[in-house]
């Protein structure tokens, strides 16, 4: 039986990695309560068959993707989906009554020409494109907790914004010359298999990927855009896959518009998120064996040969998926961010 004020959630894409850890937390959020699992395989299966760690938490089968049969049922929606699929659900389930968190690309690029060029697909939901927040609560908080549709952004994105953007406020670095290198768990690329993510592949095995051309280097870009006051940001990224389940380094170069010291770069760290629960400033490299399982990004400030180096280390499937999701579903309730979480 429902609680009073309990939010109702229904995971859509329910057998991903993402959605296992979506389950988990709100497993243990005290003000949730999921009510829908839907999935795109047939026949339909029991999530314990899916994931046995739920065998007596949660015994629910998914269903078909059927956005008007959630009438009712649910008041928001994890789109757990690949992308490209969402802006197809979305229109249909805010019409039957819920908002949505969506874990894809599909709406976190503003200008549907970068979505075209970026992911090969022309956006057919503008309208919901246009209004959507950016779902990362330190730089978008207001904005998520009026939203009807929350985009909830990329992991490599989430590190490295958070390690930039405060930085841009303050007109302190150039914003043009920013270089972002980051390593990522192999739980990052999904579970969907393929042979370069095969363990044999992965195990003893440390590459570069992608160099310049990674999808989310647009996203980081258009993010860093918001804080520029002319022009637009460029932004070299160069991700690479490490041989451990979870988890995300992420090092940042940004070039000081005059000279600068750590003192200062770390008052405005301190300064920018003196209220954000989930960011821990550190006096040390982070690492992310501390940061893993959890909703946390610990940040670390260095001025070295003329530069800044910032360093951020969140876990992928949570801060950078499952976890961020929770946070903007607190948001958008009206629950404390912290909720479930901590």
């Amino acid at each position: 039986m429902l609680q009073q004020n309990t939010v109702r959630v229904a995971i859509i894409g329910a057998t991903a990695y993402t959605s296992r850890e979506a389950i988990r937390l709100l497993l243990n959020h005290p003000r949730v309560q999921i009510t829908a699992l839907c999935s795109r395989r047939d026949p339909q299966p029991a999530i314990e068959d899916i994931f046995p760690e739920f065998a007596g938490r949660l015994t629910m089968t998914c269903e078909p993707i059927n956005p008007s049969a959630l009438k009712g049922r649910a008041d928001v929606a994890l789109l757990c989906l690949p992308n490209g699929l969402a802006m197809g659900l979305v229109p249909d389930l805010l019409a039957a009554g819920l908002r949505v968190i969506d874990f894809s690309a599909d709406y976190r690029l503003k200008e549907p020409a970068d979505y075209a060029q970026w992911y090969n697909k022309q956006h057919t939901d503008l309208a919901n494109l246009e209004s959507a927040a950016y779902g990362l609560p330190e730089l978008f908080r207001q904005k998520i907790r009026d939203a009807r549709v929350v985009a909830n952004p990329g992991c490599y994105p989430t590190a490295a914004s958070l390690g930039i953007v405060p930085l841009l406020r303050q007109h302190l670095i150039d914003p043009h010359e920013i270089i972002v290198n980051a390593a990522s768990g192999i739980s990052g690329a999904g579970r969907e298999p393929k042979p370069e993510h095969h363990f044999p592949e992965r195990h003893e095995n440390f590459e570069a990927y992608k160099i310049g051309d990674h999808r989310h280097q647009i996203e980081i870009e258009r993010t860093c855009d918001g804080h520029v006051p002319r022009g637009k940001s460029q932004v070299l990224f160069v991700p690479h896959l490490i041989p451990m389940e979870r988890g995300i380094l992420c090092t940042m170069y940004l070039k000081p518009l005059q000279p600068i010291s750590l003192e200062h770069v770390q008052q405005v760290f301190a300064e920018a998120y003196a209220n954000d629960p989930f960011i821990r400033l550190r006096r040390y490299p982070p690492r992310t064996a501390e940061v893993a399982r959890t909703n946390f990004c610990d940040l670390t400030a260095r001025v070295a040969k003329g530069r800044i180096i910032v360093l951020a280390a969140i876990d992928n499937m949570v801060k950078g998926a499952a976890g961020q999701a929770v946070q903007n579903l607190n948001l958008m309730f009206g629950l404390d961010e912290r909720t479930g979480l901590m």
